[in-house]
Order: structure tokens, then sequence, then C-alpha cells
């Protein structure tokens, strides 16, 4: 089973692998195309026609972008263990909660409130707007938020081939790019939902293989704990590791051990911030439209449980192959800093399995990427046409004007994506970190609030929206670089704001009409069977 790749017949059997694996994704988009192209609803929602093991799974794996097979591997390895690891226990207590209080009042409430289809469409019903404003907000700062994403797919893209193959990194993060893209604009909702189940299932194995066969390779995990050890801080909870770089951010090895330094405490507020990673479900489009979609409100309880089961193997098993890969590459050249090091499970595949066996799950690394990239660019596609475009610029647009102008957006957003993912040193896990927090500090909140407090007002919502959104963007690059407890992660202050604003605002403005807190009600007793009726 244990072969080691490099030869160049190697290479070549990793790579039909994987093109075996596209091609298999681009007959899912082609089966799917006919029925999107039926009407908006069914490209963008799929007709609310999910079960619950498409809505839980798809949810997880279009969330889970490159940063769970790169990312978070790649952090664990470099010696930030406990921001992994306190990451990991955040997403998925937030998964879990999500699931738990929003996702059945978020379905009910979209119906109820006309109909809607998308996120901003759900919240401009849900104040029953005649000026678009938040629908307008909304739609900015998904487009801009989304197109970070996107770009941290793509890099993920380029570095995948570019570490596996020794191809030119802009190459291939272009191809992959011109993949992704194709494949959404075929199949819209339905065939990214279906691909995504698809593609759930291949990254956890993925996982899974290579965290079992890392440990065996090792010599047990006896053998791996005791290397952890032996590193300053590394296996530590309120500490991080410090890897000893040169100028270049290169790691300094020494008799074929990587060098470290003395450990850097990890104390109670930036383990806080970190776990408020868990903030970010609260407001990520891609999660909250998997809630819309589902066909009963009913299956949601066993959507939940399959997600949360999901989410904890999968993010448990990424940190700890970071771990595991410590101990195999104690001091490997190609992975010697922090953004090459987010390779480490491709190269544990290309060790530890027989190179066709390498392909399929190096394949769950191009999963992850497809499933959230294809999720990133038809959600910001569909906030411009639907909730720009047909709501505001071009009323009386038909269903295939909305796609058309969909379908350019979709490109214009990965052209800017290409263009952001070109710095080919970036580090997956901050830039996704950083829309991360964007959206689950824009949305979050009035997400909350608008669902369980009936006071929450359109005055309220806007202000909470634009306070989040700002806020991230303020704390990020002005107040954390000044360090201290400033240093924290921005969706935390930025998601408290929020909350704030939209508290203050709503109290100190006219509260709703009575035909929105009627509808509240309604969406609060809401029964699939009762409005069939």
């Amino acid at each position: 089973m244990f072969l080691r790749s490099g030869k160049m017949g190697d290479k070549l059997d990793i790579l039909l692998a994987m093109a075996g694996y596209m091609l298999i994704v681009v007959f899912i988009g082609l089966y799917f195309a006919k029925r999107a192209q039926q009407s908006s609803e069914n490209y963008f929602l799929g007709g609310r026609s999910l079960g619950p093991w498409v809505t839980a799974m798809s949810a997880e794996a279009s969330d889970m972008s490159g940063y769970l097979l790169m990312g978070v591997p790649g952090l664990a390895y470099w010696g930030y263990f406990a921001e992994a690891s306190w990451t990991a226990i955040g997403l998925a207590v937030g998964t879990y909660i999500n699931w738990l209080i929003v996702s059945k009042r978020l379905r009910s409430y979209s119906i109820v409130s006309g109909d809607a289809i998308t996120v901003p469409d759900f919240l401009s019903n849900r104040f029953h707007e005649k000026k678009k404003i938040i629908l307008s907000i909304s739609a900015v700062f998904i487009l801009i938020f989304f197109t970070v994403y996107t770009a941290s797919c793509f890099s993920s893209c380029g570095k995948l081939f570019a570490g596996l193959f020794d191809m030119p990194y802009h190459s291939m993060m272009i191809v992959g790019a011109v993949f992704v893209v194709l494949y959404t604009v075929l199949g819209g909702f339905l065939a990214e939902s279906a691909s995504d189940f698809m593609q759930s299932i291949v990254m956890i194995c993925a996982l899974i293989a290579v965290l079992v066969f890392g440990v065996i390779y090792a010599g047990g995990m006896g053998n791996v704990i005791e290397n952890a050890k032996n590193i300053p801080g590394y296996l530590s909870f309120t500490n991080i590791a410090s890897p000893v770089v040169n100028s270049d951010g290169i790691q300094q090895s020494a008799n074929g051990a990587a060098l470290f330094g003395e450990a850097k405490k990890y104390n109670f507020i930036t383990i806080l911030s970190t776990l408020s990673w868990g903030l970010g479900y609260f407001g990520v489009p891609q999660v909250l439209l998997r809630f819309m979609a589902i066909r009963k409100g009913s299956e949601l309880k066993r959507s939940r449980r399959i997600a949360t089961v999901w989410v904890v193997i999968s993010l448990f098993a990424a940190v700890l192959i970071g771990v595991v890969g410590r101990s195999v590459f104690p001091a490997d050249a190609s992975l010697a800093t922090q953004s090459l090091a987010e390779n480490v499970f491709a190269h544990l595949a290309s060790l530890l399995f027989h190179p066709l066996f390498a392909g399929i799950v190096t394949a769950g690394i191009l999963a992850a990427i497809i499933s959230s990239s294809d999720s990133y660019l038809l959600i910001a596609a569909s906030a411009v046409s639907k909730n720009i475009y047909e709501a505001i610029i071009k009323k009386d647009a038909t269903d295939k004007q909305v796609m058309h102008v969909s379908r350019a957006v979709l490109l214009l957003i990965a052209l800017i994506g290409i263009a952001i993912a070109w710095d080919e040193n970036s580090v997956i896990f901050r830039v996704v970190s950083f829309a991360w927090a964007g959206f689950g500090a824009t949305f979050g909140p009035i997400i909350i609030f608008s669902l369980f407090w009936k006071r929450t007002n359109r005055a309220g919502a806007i202000a909470g929206m634009l306070t989040g959104g700002i806020m991230v963007f303020v704390w990020h690059f002005l107040i954390k670089p000044v360090g201290g407890i400033f240093g924290i992660y921005e969706l935390l202050p930025a998601f408290l704001c929020s909350c704030i604003a939209i508290v203050a605002v709503s109290l100190s403005t006219k509260k709703p009409s009575a035909e929105i807190e009627d509808e509240f009600e309604r969406a609060k007793n809401y029964r699939d069977e009762e409005f069939a009726k």
C-alpha cells in the first residue's frame, strides 16, 4: 500500500485519477443542467427539493473549502496546534447550534415572507422593504466577501497542482478557476448540491485514510505524540510553537530537525477569539441557503445530526494530520514556509499510497475546493442578478435575462478572484478567516435577531449589517495591527458591535408594523402541511 511517488509515471497516474474524478463532477453538472434552466428558483435554490443527507453534507462541503484539507493541516503542521484545535472546536459547536436554532425558523420564515430564494431576498422581505436598501447592502457585502473566498479557492488549486506536479502556480490556478466557472455555469444549485454531496464523502474518506495510514507510517500514535512533545509548546492548548525562520520566512533546520524557539503564550482572550469562528456559521450564505432549500422542515433534525458528525470527524482529522505530518516530515524543504506547509496533506497522500489511490485521495482536496468555490460563485452571482438587477434595475426582467446577468457576474467575480489569488505566497487559512469574519459579522447578528426578536426593525437591520461589515475591515486593517488585546480575531468584536447596533437602533426608532409582527408569529408557528393547504 505504501509507495513513495516521485517518478514521472507515478505523477501521471495521480493526474489521471484526479482527471477521472473531475469528469464525474462535470457529468453531474451536465445531468442537472436541463433542470437548472427551467427557472431561476431551480437554478439558485433547487426548487426546495433537497433531501436531508444532501442538505447536510452539501452544506458542510460547500463551507469547508480548501482550508479544511490545506489550511487547517498546514496551520497545525507549522506549529499552531492550539489555534487549529480551538478553531475546530468553535466551528463544531457553531455548526450544531446553527442547525439547532436557526435552520427550521429560517426555512419557515423564508417561505412565509414572500417565498424568498436568497438570503438578501429573505432579509428584504422580512422587513417589507419598498426601497431595496437592505437588498443592495446585502448584495454588495456578499459580492465583496465571496470574491475573497473565491480567490482562496483558486489559490488552493494553484498550490495543489504546483506542489504535486512541479507545474507553474499561476497556470494551474487559472486552469482550476476555468474548470470551476464552467461547471457552475452549467448546472446551478442542483448540480452544486448533488456534487457537493459526493465531494463531502470523498473529503471525509480522504481525511480518514491519510490520518490512519499516516499514523501507521510514523510508527504509531505514540511516536507522533512523542515527536510533538519534543517541540516547545507544540502539543498544547495554551501555547503555540515558534518556528525559527529567516528573513524570507523559511524555517531553519539542523541535523535533519526543524528549529523552534521559545513557545508563545496562547491566552484566554486569544482562545475566546479563536472559538468565535463558530459565530461565523450564523451568517454564511452557503449554509443558510441549504436550510431554505430542504424539502421538509421535519427533515432538518436528521440533517443536523449528519452535519455535526461530519464536521467533528473532518475538522479534528484535519488537525491531527498536521501533527502527523510534522512527525513524517520533520524538516522538509518543500514545507518550510507557512504557505508551503499547507501542502502537507498532499505530500502525505503522495508518500503513503499507490499513485492511483493517491490521486483519488488528493481529489479530496480538489473536492473541497470545487464544492466551496462553486457555492461562492453561484451565491455572489445570484446576489447581483436577483437582488440588484431584477429587484432594482430591471423589475420586469425575465428568468432568462436574470440567468444571463448572473453568468456575466460570475465570470467577473472569477477574474477578480484570479487577480487576488495571484500572490502564491498567501496563506489560505488567513484569507478564508477574513472572508468568514465578514459574513459572520455582516449577516450573523441580523439573521438571529430577525428570526427571534419581533422588535427588530428595518433601521436596526441596516445599522447592524453596516456596522458588522465595516467593523471587520476597521478591526482587521487598523486596530488588529496594534497587537495585545486588540490582536483578537476581527469576527468577535465586529459581531458584538453589530448586535449592539441592531438593538440600539431598533429600540430608538419606530417599532415594526402590525403586518410584520403578524408575519413573525406566522413564521414562528409555521407548519409545512398548513402552508400547503
